[in-house]
């Protein structure tokens, strides 16, 4: 194959039609009917930034009796979720809500948007997804977004020092070319308007392309119309990389930095051409507002910024305008996001020379997650089989990890009777006897602070990765490791300040590992116990007991063919596993039979497994009189006849079929759970 053509079978690849839409231009007129025909084209920064977040699609659900909506935008389903933003429905819908009250020119858009919370709670994940979802969407027809440059002849190129096109330095809206004195009258007169959308175009050109404009003006002795078919429309691309409609700014050491950055400067170069440096054509517009005008910048920890980028951070919010060094204010449309972390904050609410930021500020709180399902996401989306290669990740080791993260951002609950892994348990969703729906929301509102101080992602997320480097030798990893990796790494830990947290931390990863201990007890009995003809024989025995007991009858004994009362020492060795007193236990029984008449009346047939309860009796009822004959605690022993050896291994390969683990994890945690019936501390559950 030669050389050219493998070229060709490259660029065979392309998409000649799509470059064509996306680097469409053409005359004012026809940019014109183009608004015509579709008005959103000419939206303002906030109007298209909302649109593109809602583009993406929303759905609802109830959480605790609240209605949550939401924005699929932020699960960053086109990149596979690797920007997913996980359990911050309720953030994410305040900050949607002020780009839609800016969008309606409602106040906010003169705001600075404040992402404010600890650090790894996804700020900048937030701003990042913002700003690539705004590139992403201009290449997309329901973005697009326009342009224009001067196209000068040969006897006008004097006015942009001989170049033939010159572009709007700032990428303004074309409709800006009509003079802000006739501008809404021209907007009425062409019928600019659709669905109830008006285009909103406000200020004045940029000092550069004002120039150019008033010189033509002035040529054309006043014949706007000739004015503009110098101008050449174009289809707009936002890109970060190139520097059009996003900027970035991050403070840098004071004498290394000034507010040109945001402004832009002088080209020194050029002033020789024009003669002054108050010509606007020897000036570059390539500050970060010029750059982010039409969409977006943001600002990296933006409470660090020297007093000296103040006043040009407030002019640009609350006027919406920037002031170029020896130029008039220039007009900016654009969305202002900046974010930081709580000690900086502090340090503002305590700083009465920063009140005017404070008051043009709308503050969005990005807390930790504080829900066990979600920050489990967070580590399984860089932690899978996929990803990671040659090494296994053992069941419930991300859970813990998780559980023992959620639990130190959680405050105390004032009830006394109350624990905190049982107030992380709610939250997740579980019930617990005497909690209701309204009981969580009034958890959550006595914890005003929740999620806003705690263990960091991060930290645990290069726990697992220290895990899973290590040179130990082993082939997969536990909860067991992660918990000791995470303990350790305590005693460096930077964001630690002070013994007592340390000290807190330490506990209720003593906390979590009894969970564990607790889930992997119960799962050994459900592997040892899952013998469904077993159950099933259980169940249909223990019914006919209840049924003889609830209706005063007795039972056919299979054996003697005898009719003998109900069996009661079966009935309650049963219920009692699931903790049902003597004193409840006809309530139980009852509620029993009734679930079945319901059932039967419905002409559905009873299944134990639909009775959660229940199923759990009879697994920790069959557990207790099948462990024994297993002799699992020869494990510790390391004496295993072949019957026993045979039967473990039926339990192990249970648990790699039912629970996930492999090989290797299944047999330690059966001897780990082995070690525990060695120690008498199996209790029932």
């Amino acid at each position: 194959m030669t050389t050219s053509s493998l070229v060709q079978r490259i660029a065979n690849l392309q998409d000649y039609q799509r470059y064509e839409d996306l680097h469409w231009s053409g005359t004012f007129a026809e940019y014109l009917e183009l608004v015509r025909r579709n008005p959103r084209v000419a939206r303002t920064a906030y109007e298209r930034l909302y649109d593109m977040v809602l583009s993406h699609g929303t759905e609802e659900y109830v959480d605790n009796k609240k209605k949550i909506r939401r924005y699929r935008f932020f699960q960053d389903e086109a990149h596979g979720g690797a920007d997913a933003i996980y359990g911050l429905d309720i953030p994410l819908m305040r900050l949607v809500n002020v780009l839609k009250a800016a969008a309606m020119r409602y106040g906010t858009e003169k705001r600075i948007i404040l992402l404010h919370g600890p650090v790894g709670s996804s700020k900048s994940t937030i701003a990042r997804l913002l700003k690539r979802g705004l590139e992403e969407y201009s290449r997309s027809e329901d973005g697009a977004l326009y342009t224009y440059e001067w196209a000068l002849p040969p006897d006008l190129r004097h006015l942009t020092a001989g170049q033939e096109v010159f572009p709007s330095p700032m990428h303004e809206e074309p409709l800006k070319l009509i003079p802000p004195e006739w501008r809404d009258k021209a907007i009425d007169e062409l019928g600019l308007t659709s669905d109830g959308f008006r285009p909103w175009v406000r200020g004045q050109l940029n000092p550069a392309c004002r120039f150019i404009f008033k010189e033509l003006m002035q040529r054309y002795k006043g014949d706007w119309s000739k004015c503009v078919e110098h101008v050449r429309v174009r289809r707009m691309l936002i890109s970060e990389e190139d520097r059009v409609g996003i900027g970035t700014f991050q403070p840098k050491d004071e004498k290394n930095q000034d507010s040109t950055e945001l402004t832009g400067d002088i080209n020194y170069r050029r002033i020789a051409e024009y003669g002054s440096d108050t010509d606007p054509r020897a000036f570059n517009f390539d500050g970060e507002f010029n750059v982010a005008n039409r969409g977006i910048i943001e600002f990296v920890e933006i409470l660090k910024l020297d007093v000296a980028f103040l006043y040009d951070l407030l002019g640009a919010t609350q006027e919406q305008k920037v002031k170029p060094k020896k130029f008039a204010q220039t007009d900016i449309d654009e969305v202002i996001i900046g974010h930081t972390n709580e000690a900086e904050y502090e340090r503002l609410l305590e700083n009465k020379f920063m009140e005017a930021l404070r008051d043009r500020t709308v503050k969005i709180d990005i807390p930790y997650i504080t829900k066990l399902a979600e920050e489990i996401k967070i580590y399984s989306k860089d932690y899978n089989r996929e990803k990671v290669r040659g090494r296994f990740i053992a069941p419930h080791t991300l859970e813990m990890a998780a559980m023992w993260s959620v639990l130190s951002r959680l405050e105390e609950p004032k009830n006394q009777q109350l624990s905190t892994l049982q107030k992380l348990k709610l939250y997740d969703g579980k019930t617990l006897p005497g909690y209701t729906q309204d009981s969580v929301k009034e958890l959550r509102k006595e914890a005003e602070r929740e999620g806003m101080a705690g263990i960091s992602p991060r930290y645990v997320q290069d726990k697992i990765a220290n895990c899973l480097v290590s040179d130990r030798g082993q082939s997969s990893i536990n909860p067991f490791m992660v918990m000791n990796e995470l303990e350790s790494g305590l005693r460096s830990h930077s964001l630690i300040t002070n013994e007592d947290q340390r000290k807190r931390y330490s506990e209720l990863l003593a906390v979590v590992k009894q969970e564990y201990e607790d889930i992997v007890k119960n799962e050994v009995q459900r592997a040892i116990s899952a013998d469904e003809e077993a159950i099933s024989r259980l169940c249909s025995n223990y019914i006919d007991n209840v049924k003889a007991y609830t209706q005063r009858e007795k039972v056919k004994n299979p054996y003697t063919g005898q009719d003998e009362e109900p069996d009661e020492r079966l009935m309650r060795s049963i219920e009692t596993k699931i903790d049902i007193p003597d004193n409840r236990k006809d309530d139980f029984r009852r509620e029993i039979m009734h679930y079945i008449g319901a059932l039967a009346i419905e002409g559905k047939q009873f299944d134990y497994r639909t009775n959660e309860r229940l199923y759990k009796a009879l697994e920790l009822k069959l557990f207790e009189d099948q462990k024994d004959s297993i002799k699992l605690t020869s494990l510790v022993s390391q004496v295993v006849d072949k019957e026993a050896q045979e039967k473990i291994d039926v339990v192990k390969q249970r648990l790699i079929r039912n629970y996930g683990y492999d090989e290797i994890s299944a047999t330690d945690v059966l001897t780990y759970v082995a070690s525990i019936f060695a120690r008498g501390e199996m209790k029932s559950e």
